[in-house]
């Protein structure tokens, strides 16, 4: 359907816009692989998003930008369809924009270039970073860290066992204390017997290429959320592999996704718990922002040892047995008694987790935005509880929110995140709420360029339905981290002080701002519906010894702290800075060709 607007128009497929609440990189995918067999090279191997498969398209064949004197054709505007008028996406008119160009359509005459042709970096102040265009994003780090860096990362000034993944093309300094999957799976962490691993996005080729050639035959199993294209896509890319097997998870309620990312791995040594924020694909690997908590190594129980043994303060343990017994799958039986026989009593963080159901009584508390209420009150002494603290969330995704800010984000969702102490009140937004999510501009002006967008898939029929929601957005900054040219796909959430000195928690998680993800109150707020499965890890100070009620926000992520217990490394920069007038967010599926990204190209998603 052809769509008009300030910006141009762009077509967009009937199909986006059924999915109402659900976060655009949440809806189903469709088959990619049937594409590719029918010559469509430019496809990714495995199942994806739409958004993920116009940056690929993009990669493959880029549209170089043709500067400014490029052919324009200048139009009057067709008259809109009704309610269509001021459906466009931006936040405010600038006055520098006159009604003429606001009436204007402007067709774009743009040159295709397969990845084979010279490349121009005309803008690309990162062009001694980045890659040719034929190297495979891995290659730059085939090899895992020195076994003396990875061995100090686990075992060093890291109380928190938060970490980011390594990016190319920043300063190496600021990937010290960073992990690619490689270190991950490296033997420096145990010797593999087994390993499970929980995905949404999954290359299954690229995955068996991360572990070490001795564990590549290790019994593997993954755990998906495909259905039928999909899912024989993904079986049939893991045909070559004896030692693969799959679980495949419920989802019920329409929409609904398995996003959660997380890797469960048996060694001969004990058992690690890995909660991440990456899929299992090259991409999410190389240039991206991206959250990693890693467990400590677990010991063995003895023998004999009782059900409640090996459990933590925070009842990781068992909370962490709950969310596998709500797949509901035989083939998790082997992984709970698994978990069940080690002890996770060193672990300080809480599980945070979303399963698809609708819940009612007790069960409510249990998963999603509830569960994080709950943690709070008990958790989180009343610093935080103060109107002026504010929250900050942080996403690479959203659903639609409803026609205003009362129907969900400034009601039940606020309510779950200010929560401390034994209470919890309706403060109608007078907490301030800070949502970090990168503009346009941080996207072109990104190591990857405008195909960072594509991991980005917020969508214009989303967009233009809750304008309100856009005065709430902050840019995405990470120069503490080295990492504002990074693209986030990590997802956090945060109770900071008005001073953003300090912190009262802090969560990292699979969770975007959506209601599939996060869940939303049915029949008079008695039930909880949630449609995805998601995970995450809540950090409480009280869990870390803390009894004053909050962490510090520590200045520079990769300097060694001499007080690293009280320092949290929150990965992007505070306070965070708050759209201006010409910011706009990234809608992955409208075209920008008014400027140039890093690589001199333009992006024309269709």
């Amino acid at each position: 359907m052809l769509q008009e607007g300030a910006h141009g128009k762009w077509t967009v497929s009937s199909s986006d816009e059924s999915t109402e609440e659900v976060s655009d990189n949440e809806k189903p995918s469709t088959s990619s692989l049937s594409h590719a067999a029918q010559g469509g090279t430019s496809v990714p191997q495995y199942p994806c998003s739409e958004a993920r498969k116009a940056a690929h398209k993009r990669k493959a064949s880029p549209l170089k930008f043709i500067g400014k004197g490029f052919p324009t054709e200048a139009h009057p505007a067709e008259k809109q369809r009704p309610g269509q008028e001021g459906s466009g996406w931006c936040l405010s008119s600038s006055d520098e924009e006159s009604e003429d160009q606001e009436k204007q359509i402007h067709k774009v005459t743009v040159k295709e270039e397969k990845n084979d042709a010279p490349k121009e970096h005309p803008l690309d102040f990162h062009q001694n970073n980045v890659l040719p265009g034929n190297q495979k994003a891995e290659e730059w780090c085939e090899a895992p860290s020195e076994a003396q860096d990875t061995w100090d990362l686990l075992n060093g000034g890291n109380p928190f066992r938060f970490f980011l993944t390594k990016v190319r093309g920043i300063e190496q300094s600021y990937n010290s204390g960073a992990l690619h999957i490689k270190d991950i799976l490296s033997p420096l962490f145990g010797t593999l017997l087994s390993s499970a691993q929980f995905n949404y996005c999954i290359d299954v080729e690229w995955l068996v290429r991360q572990y070490p050639q001795e564990f590549r035959k290790k019994p593997l199993l993954i755990v998906h959320g495909e259905k039928r294209e999909s899912k024989a896509e993904l079986l049939a890319q893991a045909r070559p592999y004896e030692n693969i097997s799959f679980c495949q998870a419920k989802l019920d309620i329409a929409f609904g996704t398995h996003h959660t990312k997380m890797m469960l791995l048996l060694y001969e040594e004990g058992l690690r718990v890995v909660i991440h924020t990456s899929n299992l694909i090259s991409e999410d690997w190389h240039q991206k922002t991206q959250g990693i908590w890693i467990s400590p190594l677990y010991p063995r129980l003895p023998q004999g040892a009782t059900d409640s043994a090996g459990e933590s303060e925070t009842n990781f343990k068992s909370d962490l047995i709950s969310y596998l017994a709500a797949y509901n799958s035989p083939t998790l039986k082997e992984w709970i008694d698994n978990i069940q026989e080690h002890d996770l009593s060193e672990t300080r963080v809480y599980l945070l987790g979303s399963t698809p159901g609708r819940y009612q009584g007790i069960d409510k508390e249990k998963w999603g935005h509830l569960r994080l209420r709950k943690l709070l009150r008990e958790g989180a002494l009343s610093v935080a509880a103060r109107e002026s603290w504010p929250v900050v969330g942080q996403f690479s995704s959203i659903g639609s929110m409803g026609a205003d800010e009362s129907k969900w984000l400034c009601s039940e969702f606020q309510d779950s995140l200010v929560a401390a102490g034994t209470s919890v009140t309706s403060l109608k937004c007078a907490v301030p709420i800070h949502l970090v999510y990168p503009t346009v501009d941080n996207v072109r002006q990104s190591l990857e360029g405008y195909p960072a967008g594509g991991s980005l898939p917020y969508s214009i029929q989303t967009a233009q339905k809750q304008l309100w929601l856009h005065s709430y957005f902050h840019k995405w900054s990470a120069e503490v981290s080295g990492r504002s040219h990074a693209m986030p796909h990590i997802k956090t959430y945060m109770r900071p002080s008005p001073d953003f000195q300090k912190i009262a928690w802090f969560l990292v998680t699979s969770a975007n701002l959506s209601k599939a993800a996060w869940g939303a109150l049915e029949k008079n707020g008695t039930q909880l519906m949630i449609r995805s499965y998601e995970l995450g890890v809540l950090f409480l100070p009280s869990a870390f010894g803390l009894e004053r009620g909050y962490f510090h926000v520590k200045d520079k992520l990769h300097s060694e702290s001499k007080d690293p217990v009280t320092s949290f490394p929150v990965p992007y920069d505070l306070p965070p800075e708050q759209y201006g007038s010409k910011d706009r967010p990234w809608i992955w599926n409208i075209p920008y060709t008014n400027a140039p990204d890093t690589h001199g190209n333009m992006w024309v998603p269709s």
